[in-house]
């Protein structure tokens, strides 16, 4: 274990340091091609987005696609394994069929699919600016389904366990239409989220940090290898998004994060009753969502908003309290979230069950 430990190390660390090195030049490539935020001009009710347009005004010009290092960084890091693998200083590369494929299929999947809708934001041709909802649900589609199909048809799995308010309950072909919509679900929670300063990457960090320290103690090593280098890659990112911020992660981020993030649930909800626990652990981005998503149904059935603005952290936003507070605070009860999770987990591991 404590070998396995030293690669997790090791791979995080350079990871850390090549994310940290490339992406001063990165910025400076982006600003020398203009690829800069363009400020939102419609609300998801589909008016025009004033309130969000003069919050935000100052950003505009700042460069984006900032999670194309995370894709980059990863691929140097799969191709450094198998450099490795083969002159038999490590065993196993980081791709593997029992751990880390269909995380990696995730998260290169949904992370290209933002790049290009990142690419389009800023240099659009004619009336196309970004990919179309259509276009990108589309997408979403077939790698959604691939995923839930790998974990039904290849590994066979179709139940999901919801300790400790049950056990595993099987859902037949259910499971694969579940999780489909449970994929495109977090997906688009981590991207809408991801609207302030600091706010996505930093709350995603501890939670992968979570879920990095169960997948160890669950010995599946390489996937807590996958899990470090992209939290190297998040913390490197953290000194250029830090408000006021050199570049945003936009789509490229959120996506590939929410890409890796599903298949990594299903993949503990093999082992042990992740569910619950990630619903708790998950809580601020299902919030978020859930208010942009009660904006939307209240606007079509009510013909007026609920929220001056939503998401609720541009809520917040709007009625005065500083972008740097609203970020410290959400890390700060994303903490507690992630405290109350590791223990809720422990108990499992060890085999206690809660009183």
């Amino acid at each position: 274990m404590l070998i396995k430990l030293n690669n997790i190390i090791i791979f995080s660390l350079v990871a850390f340091f090549i994310s940290w090195i490339l992406y001063p030049l990165y910025i400076r490539l982006l600003k020398k091609y203009k690829m800069g935020k363009t400020i939102r001009e419609v609300a998801v009710t589909g008016e025009e987005s004033t309130i969000f347009s003069q919050m935000h005004e100052h950003k505009k010009g700042t460069p984006t696609m900032g999670g194309g290092i995370f894709l980059l960084i990863m691929a140097l890091m799969i191709a450094a394994s198998f450099l490795l693998q083969k002159y038999g200083i490590i065993n196993n590369s980081l791709v593997t069929r029992t751990e880390t494929y269909v995380l990696l299929f995730g998260f290169f999947s949904m992370g290209l699919i933002g790049l290009l809708d990142d690419r389009l934001n800023i240099k659009w041709h004619g009336k196309i600016k970004w990919l179309s909802a259509r276009t990108k649900m589309i997408w979403m589609v077939i790698f959604a389904g691939f995923i839930s199909r790998w974990f039904f048809s290849k590994l066979w799995v179709d139940y999901i366990n919801f300790w400790p308010i049950a056990g595993k309950i099987h859902l037949g072909i259910f499971y694969p239409i579940i999780t489909f919509f449970i994929t495109i679900s977090i997906v688009h929670a981590i991207n809408i989220t991801d609207g302030l300063d600091g706010l996505a990457w930093g709350l995603m960090t501890i939670i992968l940090f979570v879920l990095g320290v169960i997948t160890f103690f669950n010995s599946t090593f390489i996937a807590t290898t996958v899990i470090g280098i992209i939290i190297a890659s998040l913390v490197a990112f953290m000194f250029y998004n830090i408000n006021p911020a050199k570049i945003f992660m936009w789509d490229s981020g959120a996506f590939a994060l929410g890409g890796l993030l599903a298949p990594l649930l299903y993949m503990l909800n093999m082992r042990m009753g992740i569910l619950i626990p990630f619903i708790i652990l998950f809580a601020l981005f299902i919030i978020d969502v859930a208010s942009s998503l009660l904006q939307i149904i209240w606007k079509k059935y009510f013909k007026k908003k609920l929220f001056a603005i939503s998401p609720l952290h541009h809520l917040f936003e709007h009625r005065g309290v500083s972008e740097t507070t609203i970020v410290m605070k959400a890390r700060f009860i994303q903490g507690i979230l992630a405290a109350v999770t590791i223990i809720i987990l422990f108990y499992q591991l060890n085999g206690v069950l809660l009183p």
